[in-house]
């Protein structure tokens, strides 16, 4: 039986569709001109010499959205947040927590950087993978669970989790220490948090997920990591990143995203800086 919503989808499937290669159309052209330069013309045999293809992320890209029955997790406007920042900062080092129908997208905004994707869920990670084998994408764990949210709440209050230092030698409980050790040794521009599980009890929820990303920021030796946070509409993700990321660092929030612009406390020249200022 046909779904009465079967146009409304077919009609949001282009709009995103469309969308995406607009991005996509716009990453190459903003690259061509970056380092383009007059090319007389007998410095080619024949037109098709300076015929540029497109990089294998941005066509297998396309390719996906063009024949896939679902869309990304973020809308419009979510990605265009976060677009803007990625066309300021890309090619950049990106640290995405969690697999989605949007890991293709992002690697494609970020084409020729590198962009680094956490999966704690084995199962549709190895799925993932068979589908997006060009993914660079990694097996982590968490040993949280939400209902344990208030709990470390008031423990990240402590002045153990105060202290800014590489998350492997912190004293805080709300510290990952297990990830895969580029993720501790790359100074990340942007940081994506939309992951792990937090919409039931049973889930990790990311309370050591958002506390983790900010102390990665702010440890970097100097600059500022842009760090979004997905599902701010709910109360583990709200709570969490006003706390650890910092109300003063929130440059903008749209729809269920959050942005936060978050200074390397390396090069703040008072030793007395507050974790959150």
């Amino acid at each position: 039986m046909k779904s009465k919503n079967q146009p409304s989808m077919i009609n949001l499937k282009l709009m995103v569709l469309s969308f995406f290669f607009l991005l996509v159309l716009y990453v190459i052209l903003r690259s061509n001109y970056s380092s383009f330069q007059p090319i007389s013309r007998s410095s080619y045999p024949s037109f098709l010499s300076i015929c540029n293809k497109i990089p294998p992320s941005l066509a297998t890209s396309l390719v996906h959205y063009a024949t896939s029955n679902v869309t990304p997790q973020q809308d419009l406007y979510e990605v265009s947040k976060t677009l803007s920042v990625l066309e300021r900062k890309s090619p950049c080092n990106f640290l995405v927590l969690g697999l989605g129908f949007d890991s293709l997208l992002w690697t494609s905004l970020n084409h020729g950087g590198r962009t680094v994707f956490l999966e704690d869920n084995e199962k549709w990670m190895t799925m993932v993978k068979k589908k997006m084998p060009s993914l660079e994408m990694y097996l982590v764990t968490y040993d949280t669970k939400i209902s344990q949210a208030d709990e470390l709440l008031n423990i990240g209050k402590t002045e153990e989790c105060k202290v800014v230092v590489d998350p492997r030698i912190s004293k805080c409980p709300l510290a990952i220490k297990n990830l895969p050790r580029l993720v501790y040794e790359t100074e990340w521009d942007v940081i994506m948090v939309d992951a792990p599980v937090g919409s039931y009890n049973r889930g990790p929820g990311r309370m050591n997920a958002i506390y983790t990303a900010g102390l990665l920021a702010k440890n970097r030796e100097d600059g500022e990591t842009d760090v979004f946070v997905h599902d701010i509409e709910r109360k583990v993700e709200d709570t969490f990143s006003r706390a650890f990321l910092c109300d003063a660092y929130i440059t903008e929030q749209v729809g269920r995203l959050r942005h936060f612009s978050i200074p390397s406390h390396h090069t703040i020249t008072n030793s007395r800086t507050p974790f959150c200022p």
